[in-house]
């Protein structure tokens, strides 16, 4: 099965709605993934403006 991924926060979604945004418009092309493990600490996940921890892609098409 391929994983998909929601085009507007990045983040890999398993249901039918994303948990972040509540959108259900999703994507299975994408590149590149980050792991986000705490997004509280982490520079990363500031810097490309992620608050929530999880796995995102890099660039959803």
């Amino acid at each position: 099965m391929k994983r998909k991924v929601c085009k507007q926060c990045k983040l890999f979604v398993e249901g039918a709605e994303c948990p972040i945004c509540k959108s259900a418009n999703f994507s299975s092309n994408f590149k590149g993934r980050l792991h986000i493990l705490d997004a509280k600490n982490s520079a990363i996940a500031k810097k490309i403006g992620m608050e929530a921890d999880g796995e995102y892609a890099i660039k959803v098409q």
